[in-house]
């Protein structure tokens, strides 16, 4: 058994496809049906079925991924700790966040929890959610921060995983002042399927897309990007109020929908269940104070 195995495992979860997992471990797709083939063999039986729609589990296949996430999560973890206890790493905390709290509510946070007793180091990550949950799931960040709303489901199982609020914000559907919204179909800026925020509004707007007759131009993952392009009258886009709020009060942004299209969102950091070296365990600790 080798870790590279149980990461081509996950790689192939993700991705769905031998093919794209192939191109996400850089390595050629001959190359990486050979080391799936040697699990195979180890474990003595066929763990995926090649399909034209791509690869899918079989049902040992799908007991093995069940443990390959959090085994190669743990393994990494080991290492990591075996390298603070020698001396060779830093005590850093390593985070992973979505762009939209990275830019503000990140720095905000992370200054009031070092009031009282300031970190030796931190590391943010900065990503869309589909990435920061697989740094997470890898071992690479010890922490995530991103929204999370009571309807939709989170990605990561909840039996490997927990979280805490630490804040809430506000999804406003918002559009250029001076815009001038048509009668018919309404230009929608929308976030792109590895948006944490997409999942969010997707989901919540699923039943009332046809009632409000949106009609997609433009997509990201990037809130930012979805503002700027708002902010051109190109659309209304669902934008946090913590990222949109100094546009609406100069003006440049305002409500494109009645309160009623608003959608209250947690802030949360999520960690994995098994235990985190002793100084990310403290910082843990120190969010219950």
């Amino acid at each position: 058994m080798e870790l590279i195995w149980l990461e081509d495992l996950v790689a192939i979860a993700e991705h769905g496809s031998f093919s794209r997992a192939a191109e996400s471990r850089h390595v050629t797709q001959p190359a990486f049906s050979r080391r799936i083939r040697a699990m195979e063999t180890w474990i003595g039986t066929a763990l995926f079925e090649r399909t034209p729609q791509g690869a899918v589990p079989t049902e040992a296949g799908r007991h093995v991924l069940a443990g390959a996430r959090d085994m190669a999560r743990r393994l990494h973890q080991i290492r990591s700790e075996a390298q603070e206890i020698a001396g060779k790493s830093s005590r850093t905390l390593r985070f992973a966040a979505t762009h939209s709290l990275s830019f503000i509510f990140f720095p905000r946070w992370i200054r009031e929890i070092e009031r009282n007793a300031p970190l030796e180091a931190v590391r943010l990550l900065s990503d869309n959610m589909q990435e920061c949950e697989r740094l997470l799931e890898h071992g690479q960040a010890q922490f995530l921060l991103g929204y999370h709303h009571p309807d939709v489901a989170p990605s990561l199982p909840d039996n490997q995983f927990t979280s805490r609020v630490i804040g809430t914000d506000l999804v406003l559907p918002l559009c250029a002042t001076q815009w001038t919204m048509p009668a018919n179909a309404i230009p929608y800026l929308g976030y792109s399927p590895e948006s944490g925020l997409g999942r969010i509004i997707e989901s919540t707007l699923s039943s009332d897309r046809e009632r409000l007759m949106l009609e997609r131009r433009f997509e990201s993952h990037l809130a930012t990007v979805l503002m700027s392009m708002a902010l051109e009258s190109k659309g209304i886009a669902w934008l946090p109020l913590s990222l949109a709020e100094q546009e609406l009060r100069d003006g440049r942004l305002c409500r494109a929908l009645d309160e009623s299209w608003d959608v209250p969102v947690q802030i949360r950091i999520m960690r994995a269940r098994t235990r985190l070296s002793p100084f990310a365990e403290a910082f843990w600790e120190r969010l219950n104070t």
